[in-house]
Parts: C-alpha cells; structure tokens; sequence
C-alpha cells in the first residue's frame, strides 16, 4: 500500500500524550525516515482543560477537538493513539477505532489487562494491528521481547519490579530508616507518587502488568482478578533494619511461575538476598528477570515509568505500526493464547516466611512458638530476640522459616495469635531465594 504519509489521531493530551505530540513533532524528519513516510498528527481529542497545557500551545489549534465525533470523522487517521487511561470511555474509544479499520497503539496496562484479549481478537478479524509495549515497563523492551526474541523459550518464571514509584519508597525506606508515610510523602513531593497513591502502594499497578507478562509468557489469558495482591502500606522501618541484619532487601515483587500442571500468579513485598540481581534495583527503577528454558535468566533493567520512556515505547509502537500500513501487512502483535490454566490457589504457594513478633520477655517462650510452628510442618531456619520494652518486659523476636506451605503459615499465624505470650503478631513478609 503505497501512502505519502500517514496519519495520527491522538486521544488524550495529559503528561503522556503531551509527551508523545512533542516527540512527534521534535522528531519528524528521524521519524518519517524510520516510517518510510512522514508521521503526522491529524487530529487531538482533548478535554477542555487540556488547551491550557503548555505543549497545546504549541500546536495549530485547528488539530484540538473536544467531540468524539469529530475525531473519528477525520478521513486520514490511520492510527489512533489512546493516552487517555483507565477503562471507560478508553475501551470503547480503542474499540471503535479498530472496528473502523485503523491500527491502535496505547499505553494503558489497566485496559490491556482487562480487556486485552477480547481488543485484539476483534484487531486480528480487522486485519489491523494492537500495539501496547508501554504498558508494562515503559521505555523498557518487554512486550516484543515476548512476541518475538523469547518465544522458542519455554518461560519458567518471572520475577519483577514494575512499579516505581514503590521502589523508591523502598529504598527510601531502606537507606534512610524512615517509616512509610515518611517516604510515601516525599514520592509526592517529587511527582512519583499520586494524591491518592492506592494504585502503586497496593500493588494494584504491579497486578496489571503481570497479568500482562503472564498472558503473554504462558500463553493463556491472566486475569488481574486471578493474582494474589498485598501492598507495601503494612511495612515499617524495623522489618528493613531486621532484613539488613539478616542480609536481605525488601521489594514489591510480581512473580509468576509456570510448572506445567499449574500457573502461580502474585503480587506481594519480600526478602531477597541482598546479591540477588533484583535486590540492587533501587530507586524509581524497574527490572524484570525472566527464566527460559533456552536463555536461562535474563534481566531487563530501566526507568519503567515518566513521560520520557513511556513516550519512546510509545513512538516506537507508531512507527511499527506505520511501517505495517506501508507494507500491508500486520505482524501480528496479539496474544497467542491456548486452553485456559488452572491458576494455583495462594494457599498452595511453598515459600519460605520472616515473622516479627511482640512476645512476653520471660523463659520458654520461643519453644511455644516453635511447638506452634512445628505442628504445621514450619520449621524454623534462623531467628533473632531482643528486648523492646524492658518495663512492659516485652521482646521482639524475628523468625525466618524453611520453605513451608501458604496455608500452613496461615493457620500457624492464627494460632500463634492466640497464645498469651505473642502480644502482636509485628508483620510477616514472604521470602524469595
């Protein structure tokens, strides 16, 4: 298909969208030498408040429109961009934008994550292409990784840091020896935290990338609603100065393990070694480590979030897609999925477990929580007492398990509470060898 151009409509005008109209125009005459034709921007469905943005200032003000109906009577978008996020009115947006026959790229994990499978079934029956490579990891190549350069891997594992904005507040937390709400704070003084940061400190965001990796590594559809989810609101500085002493690091981690009977999917905060590769990932960073059984593990490691990264995965999926217009072809960029898994219950993961207890300060007191313990097959790999409050005559003990089953922590847990001699049951993390 022989076209002196291509056109983009655009819909959403925010930090990423903003970003991506910048780049577009910054960049056109590199860009249309990648495309095969010049990249340019037909149309921008914005909200109201979006013109006062410094960037649409910029712009011919003849590309801005608030009504939907306007933006896709434009006879010359070929690609529709959608930086607008969330679900609704994203999906019916991405939807009619592929039923009408146009090529789609987005950056939205959430949307993809609910609603990815059935998107690009309907691009497959259009003949047109889905691209989302910023979705997971922003500026960080994951996504086609998958499509093309791992798939004669059979994937064991993964193993990731994808959300940054919990990674900072870990480090922060970790080097500096403040508390939680201390860190959280200054994440929003800086702009990596939101107002209201529910998504990134309840691992909310982490569950939809995951759903995501996993969908695409095991080759079956994963629901955000089918991952185990803890945040990282219940840690405080005493678990990352025991963690230190016990030589581990504190991360927000999505895993996803395939053992061929079934797919272990979660999302939760836990020890790693302090000289594992993801334990040195610090900062707003992301690093996702992949298992293969060909490549062995790989690690992908970069900023996975802002409007700089996030807007070259971005450009990079337009002219991917411009490249497939020229051509006439589509690569085809969707999930290719088998029979549906069975997805392994929480209660079912083996892993090994830090306790921290508030316990009575008197004799024979930790032979009671190992009794407990014991009789749910928990056995008890190191643990460490000190004094906490000499005039309460109250300890805190920290106990690091053998590998043991979820189900038999829980109930363990719920016993030990009952014991007159635990005072409160501090906190209780999940380790990763």
């Amino acid at each position: 298909m022989s076209k002196k151009s291509i056109g983009i409509g655009l819909m959403g005008l925010g930090v990423i969208g903003g970003q991506v109209a910048s780049v577009l125009s910054a960049k056109a005459e590199a860009l249309a030498e990648q495309a095969g034709c010049p990249l340019v921007l037909r149309k921008v469905k914005v909200l109201p408040q979006d013109l006062a943005r410094p960037w649409a200032q910029k712009m011919a003000r003849g590309l801005f429109t608030t009504d939907i109906e306007e933006f896709f009577a434009e006879p010359e978008i070929d690609i529709v961009v959608e930086a607008i996020g969330g679900v609704s009115p994203a999906l019916e947006y991405l939807t009619r934008a592929l039923a009408s026959g146009r090529h789609a790229v987005t950056s939205n994990k959430e949307l993809i994550a609910k609603h990815g499978a059935e998107l690009m079934k309907l691009a497959g029956r259009q003949g047109v292409g889905l691209r989302y490579e910023a979705s997971v990891g922003g500026g960080i190549p994951l996504i086609s990784r998958f499509q093309y350069d791992l798939v004669a891997n059979k994937i064991g594992g993964i193993y990731a840091i994808i959300n940054g904005t919990t990674n900072y507040i870990l480090t922060r937390m970790e080097r500096e020896g403040v508390d939680f709400s201390s860190a959280l704070a200054r994440a929003q003084e800086l702009g990596y935290a939101e107002p209201n940061p529910e998504n990134d400190v309840e691992g909310i965001d982490s569950t939809y990338k995951l759903a995501i990796l996993a969908s695409l590594a095991f080759h079956t559809e994963v629901s955000p609603d089918d991952i185990y989810r803890e945040g990282i609101s219940k840690l405080t500085s005493r678990d990352f100065q025991y963690a230190q002493e016990l030589g581990f690091a504190i991360k927000l981690l999505a895993i996803a393990k395939d053992n061929d009977r079934e797919i272990e999917v979660r999302v939760h905060p836990v020890f790693l070694p302090e000289d594992s590769l993801l334990a040195k990932v610090d900062g707003v960073y992301n690093a996702v480590l992949v298992e293969g059984d060909l490549v062995d593990k790989v690690l992908f490691f970069g900023q996975g979030a802002g409007p700089l990264p996030t807007s070259s995965a971005v450009v990079a999926d337009i002219v991917a897609s411009a490249r497939e217009i020229r051509l006439g072809v589509v690569a085809g960029s969707g999930w290719r999925l088998g029979p549906a898994r069975v997805i392994k219950p929480m209660s079912d993961v083996i892993t090994r477990y830090y306790l921290r207890l508030n316990i009575a300060d008197r004799p024979g007191v930790l032979a009671q929580i190992a009794r407990v313990l014991g009789e749910h097959q928990i056995s008890i790999s190191s643990a460490i007492q000190e004094l906490a409050d000499p005039v309460a005559e109250t300890a805190e003990i920290v106990v690091i398990t053998h590998s043991a089953q979820e189900k038999n922590m829980q109930s363990a847990l719920s016993e030990l509470g009952k014991l007159t001699v635990v005072k409160e049951i501090g906190n209780f993390i999940r380790v990763e060898a």
